[in-house]
């Protein structure tokens, strides 16, 4: 295997695949913005170098400077984390063109997946279920009419070259066909530098359920169970976990067999998720895949007992994965809530500022996956992730308990963040029943966060304050004012951000 590896990633998951390389008794570069010098990513590396200014344009997408930090550091491989340019198949060709290993599959399934009627076409052929639409772009509106026509309205227009929701559009009927068009259009090209755009059925209320592949040079692929990530909003996943309460064993078969074909029809290497809706009956329909680690991926490792970034590394090395070549059975249930630097009473509003002190939970069955530390200064030019929290339980029940445990206990001061939200989800009935589907916050949401009292969170931040005082200066100052003359005090400065004073 090599020796000592590159992430070209930042934040929580730089951090993942820094912690599997010492375990594995390899060496981390860490690469930072100007904005990330100070970052725990780059503490944590054995060498760090500045790839540019603190956009992503200028430095974690920008593939020469990337290159460069590996020749410079003497790194023998290149691994790209989930986002920026870990599935841009133009990287994985120049890391390899550059004589360095790419941690993660080859170019040609990485083009292959990452065009999505091309995708569409591959499942197609290889008997995976497909939702109805169209398996070739759509040139005008009025192309898009005639098959919409075909199968039936409501459609979704869709990005060719993209996902996580831009590009895409509700079509509920011919009227409203062509301003449509024009829109996923235009944000499609503006979001991936490509409008091209295909059509399929609208699917009213299905579940997203997806199934982690796993597959290495040896002429093993396996999967390893799904994931249950209905909790989304704008498609962007907010809970996800493991297994889904709305699959069996037979239904997990079904879909693991799927899924597995997907993988091998596009000569599939190392971790990547099969994604797909599931409809109440049980059928279920090839949606995308992640050719890459899952930001979810814990809740996998946890009732699977695995290291997926570990496999990873093995993979690319050369070597077989470690998992037997037979359907493995879950473990208990797990559950992530991913914590952001948003404001759920102000419609998930990014929010900036410098995280005064952060206390993370810990005890039985609990795993806190991080980027930021007491200190971290938040922007507004990268992912508004701080971190993922994960509970283990025997059941989904003790799982939930412990989640709860564990979000009364995580303490973040000097930023709003989306944990009232996850304390609402984790009460609602209808996620402890666990029959929610994809527009569980469409529906549920602005009720949930209508729950979280201005009270109950100005409580929070005067405890959580008084910590971050106590640990700053040992000395408490709970009411300091610049008013009075007297320092403001985080107590107060917090509150203000939050708008409650």
């Amino acid at each position: 295997m090599f020796r000592r590896i590159l992430i070209a990633n930042r934040g929580e998951i730089a951090v993942r695949i820094i912690r599997a390389c010492h375990e594995e008794g390899l060496e981390a570069v860490a690469v930072h913005s100007e904005a990330d010098a100070r970052s725990p990513h780059v503490l944590h590396a054995d060498f760090a170098v500045d790839i540019g200014p603190a956009q992503a344009a200028q430095s974690y997408l920008n593939v020469e400077r990337l290159l460069e930090a590996a020749r410079k550091t003497g790194a023998d491989a290149i691994h790209p984390g989930y986002g920026f340019l870990s599935e841009r198949a133009h990287f994985a060709q120049a890391v390899e063109d550059a004589g360095l290993v790419f941690v993660g599959p080859p170019a040609s399934a990485i083009h292959a997946m990452g065009d999505k009627t091309e995708a569409r076409r591959r499942m197609a052929a290889a008997g995976v279920p497909v939702v109805p639409g169209t398996t070739e772009t759509i040139g005008d509106p009025s192309e898009a009419g005639r098959y919409a026509s075909e199968v039936g309205y409501p459609v979704l227009l869709k990005a060719a070259a993209g996902g996580g929701g831009k590009g895409m559009r509700r079509v509920n009927g011919p009227e409203g066909l062509a301003s449509a068009f024009q829109q996923a259009s235009s944000e499609a090209r503006s979001a991936f530098g490509d409008g091209s755009i295909y059509l399929e059925k609208y699917l009213e209320r299905p579940r997203h359920v997806e199934i982690q592949v796993l597959a290495d040079r040896f002429g093993h692929t396996l999967h390893l169970g799904e994931r249950e990530c209905s909790v989304q909003r704008r498609h962007q996943k907010l809970i996800e976990e493991a297994p889904s309460p709305a699959v069996d064993l037979q239904l997990r078969l079904r879909m693991g067999e799927a899924a597995v074909q997907a993988a091998r029809s596009v000569g599939y290497l190392g971790a990547g998720t099969v994604e797909f809706l599931l409809e109440p009956g049980g059928r279920f329909y090839f949606l995308e895949m992640n050719t890459r680690i899952q930001v979810e991926h814990p809740v996998t490792e946890l009732i699977y007992g695995v290291d997926l970034v570990r496999e990873q590394l093995r993979v690319a090395g050369g070597e077989p994965t470690t998992l037997p070549g037979r359907p493995l059975a879950p473990r208990g249930h797990a559950i992530e809530c991913r914590i952001t630097c948003e404001d759920p009473a102000e419609n998930f509003l990014p929010a900036t500022g410098r995280i005064e002190f952060l206390r993370v939970p810990s005890g039985p069955g609990i795993r806190w996956d991080g980027g930021v530390d007491s200190g971290s200064e938040v922007g507004l030019f990268y992912d508004p992730l701080l971190g993922k929290l994960i509970a283990w339980g025997e059941t989904r029940d003790r799982a939930i308990r412990r989640m709860r445990r564990a979000l009364e206990e995580l303490v973040i001061v000097g930023v709003p963040t989306s944990q009232p939200f996850h304390r609402a989800v984790l009460d609602e009935s209808e996620f402890l029943s666990g029959k929610y589907d994809i527009s569980y916050v469409e529906r549920l949401g602005p009720s949930l966060i209508a729950g979280t009292t201005a009270e109950s969170e100005l409580e929070a931040i005067a405890i959580a304050a008084a910590l971050a005082e106590d640990a700053r200066r040992d000395v408490a100052h709970p009411r300091g004012d610049a008013a009075t003359g007297g320092p403001e005090s985080v107590w107060l400065r917090t509150a203000r951000q939050r708008g409650l004073r």
